[in-house]
C-alpha cells in the first residue's frame, strides 16, 4: 500500500528523520494558514498523489509571496495531475503539502528495498540525488552504493560508514548520516515496508541533513499488524476496479487491452496474458481469483471484468485444483444470470471436477464458448475477436 508524502514524513518524524517545516492542506485557507505559520517565504506547494514526477507535471510550485499562496493552492487543488508515472489518465489532487524552502548544498538519494533474488533488504544510496534512480541504475550503475543486510544481524555501523564515505560528503556529517540511515532501516523493518525512500536527502548550506521528499510503501500482507497505517489508505488514488476487487480478496490489476482475463494462480495468469498477445490481442487486466476462491468471489470477479469499458470479450482460463471447476462454473453462471451481458465469453476448464463444470455451463441455457485445451482456447479467442472486429467494421460502413 502506498501512502502520501506528507504521511510518510509524519512517520519519518517518529523515527527522528529530519524533514522540512510544513503541514498538509486540503483547502486554500489551510494552505494560507500553514504558510503564515511557517513565516517568511518562499514556500513550496506539493501536490499529494501516489506517483512520482510531480515536478515535471506542474504539481510542485514555488511561491515567493504569502499573498500568492491561496491562488496557487486553488490552481493545484482539484486538478488531475498527469506525470510520467500516472499514465494519461492522471491522478486527482485533493491535498497539498505546504513547506518551507531550504538552501540546498547537495542532493543525495537514499532508499531501502527488498532484493528478491537474494531475499534480503538492500540499502541503496547515490550522490546523484533528485534524479530518477532507475535511469542511473540502468545507465551508470557504478554510481550506486549497495549494502545488503542480513536480517539475523541487522544493518551494521560499518555498513552505514561505507555508504557515507562512498557518497563523498563533508566528514563532519558522518554521525548525522549514519543515524538517518539506521533510523530509516528501523522504520523499514518495524513497519513492514517494501520501499522506504528519500529522494532527495539534502545537505543544506547550514550543514544539516533533511529529507526533502519521502516515499513509503507498506507490504499489503502485513497491514493487519499496522491498523494505524492501513487507515491512511487513499482509495481516490487507486483504480476504482482495483479497489472493488480488494473488497473480495481478488488480485486485480488494470491493463490497457481488450480481453478481460480470469484465472486462478499467478503463473497461469502470466501464461494466459502471453497467450492473448500471441493471437494478436491485448490483455485488459490481470485477475487471479486464487486457489481458494468461492463461487461468490468468481461472480464478483466476472462483474469487475464486465465493468471495464475497454473489455470486448472475456477469457476464463481455470485449472481446477483447490478451486474446483464446478465451483468456477457456478460462479460464472450466477454472474451471467444477474447481469446483462452482451460480450462473448470463452472458457477453458481443466482439472478437478472438469466434467461437472462443463455440464453446469452446458445446462445453464446461457451462451458460452467452451474450449478443450490451450491451443483450442487461443484459436477461439482469435476467432471471437475477429468476429467482433468484423461486426464493428460493418457497422461503420
Amino acid at each position: 500500500m502506498k501512502i502520501h508524502e506528507y504521511q510518510a514524513k509524519q512517520l519519518f518524524k517518529t523515527y527522528n528523520i529530519p524533514v522540512p517545516l510544513g503541514a498538509v492542506a486540503k483547502t486554500t485557507e489551510d494552505a494560507f494558514r500553514i504558510a503564515e505559520k511557517i513565516g517568511k517565504g518562499p514556500f513550496v506547494l506539493k501536490a499529494q498523489i501516489h506517483a512520482g514526477g510531480r515536478g515535471k507535471g506542474g504539481g510542485i510550485r514555488i511561491v515567493n509571496d504569502l499573498g500568492d499562496v491561496k491562488d496557487i493552492a486553488a490552481d493545484l487543488l482539484g486538478m488531475v495531475l498527469v506525470t510520467p508515472q500516472t499514465g494519461e489518465e492522471g491522478k486527482p489532487v485533493q491535498a497539498l503539502l505546504v513547506e518551507e524552502t531550504l538552501s540546498v548544498e547537495k542532493e543525495i538519494y537514499l532508499g531501502i528495498v527488498i532484493d528478491r533474488q537474494k531475499a534480503c533488504p538492500v540499502v541503496i544510496a547515490s550522490a546523484e540525488g533528485g534524479m530518477e534512480i532507475e535511469k542511473i541504475a540502468a545507465t551508470e550503475p557504478e554510481r550506486l552504493l549497495r549494502e545488503e543486510v542480513d536480517f539475523a544481524v541487522g544493518l551494521r555501523p560499518f555498513q552505514t560508514g561505507r555508504i557515507f564515505y562512498g557518497l563523498g560528503i563533508d566528514p563532519s556529517l558522518s554521525r548525522k548520516m549514519s543515524t538517518i540511515i539506521l533510523n530509516l532501516f528501523r522504520l523499514f523493518v518495524e513497519k513492514d515496508c517494501s520501499l522506504a525512500e528519500i529522494n532527495p536527502l539534502v545537505v543544506t548550506k547550514s550543514g544539516e541533513l533533511v529529507a526533502l521528499d519521502a516515499k513509503v510503501t507498506i507490504d499489503d500482507n502485513a497491514l493487519y499488524r499496522h491498523q494505524d497505517i492501513a487507515s491512511l489508505r487513499d482509495v481516490n488514488q487507486e483504480n476504482p476496479l482495483e479497489v472493488e476487487a480488494s473488497k473480495y480478496n481478488l488480485n486485480y490489476i488494470k491493463l490497457k487491452g481488450n480481453v478481460g482475463c480470469m484465472v486462478n494462480g499467478a503463473g497461469l495468469a502470466m501464461a494466459t496474458m502471453d497467450l492473448i498477445k500471441l493471437v494478436g490481442a491485448e490483455p485488459a487486466n490481470f485477475l487471479d481469483v486464487g486457489g481458494g476462491a468461492t463461487s461468490e468471489m468468481v461472480k464478483q470477479g466476472l462483474k469487475i471484468l464486465l465493468y471495464d469499458k475497454d473489455v470486448k470479450m472475456v477469457f476464463i482460463n481455470i485449472f481446477g485444483g483447490i478451486l474446483r471447476c464446478d465451483t468456477l462454473a457456478e460462479g460464472v453462471v450466477k454472474a451471467v444470470d444477474e447481469l446483462v451481458i452482451d460480450l462473448p465469453i470463452v472458457i477453458r476448464l481443466e482439472g478437478t471436477n472438469v466434467e461437472e463444470g462443463r455440464k453446469i455451463l452446458a445446462g445453464s441455457g446461457l451462451s458460452f464458448t467452451v474450449a478443450t485445451g490451450l491451443k483450442d482456447a487461443a484459436e477461439k479467442v482469435a476467432e471471437t475477436l475477429k468476429r467482433i472486429e468484423n461486426k464493428y467494421e460493418s457497422r461503420k460502413s
